[in-house]
């Protein structure tokens, strides 16, 4: 789940809660409630992966890669260094 949703908001940032459980659950797939939607969400910004602003009364939620490509950058160099010889 969580990674359908960091899908769609890659495609389309910007989205609501609602925007975001419509296209969640494939056709023909069992509906998912808004509640588990919600809770992968805050995991998702607990990890810095998702940022969320407010329009009026609306929450919108945006995909933020930078945690993931340092994390990427780090171990590469990380497991690069050990590769080399001196």
């Amino acid at each position: 789940m969580r990674r359908r949703i960091i899908d769609r908001l890659r495609e389309q940032p910007g989205q609501s809660l609602f925007e975001i459980c419509v296209v969640a659950v494939p056709e023909g797939e069992r509906a998912i409630s808004r509640q588990a939607v919600t809770q992968h969400l805050d995991m998702l910004e607990k990890a810095g992966l998702v940022r969320i602003f407010w329009s009026g009364r609306t929450k919108s939620h945006s995909l933020d890669l930078t945690p993931l490509r340092e994390a990427a950058d780090e171990w590469l160099h990380k497991h690069l260094q050990k590769g080399t010889k001196p």
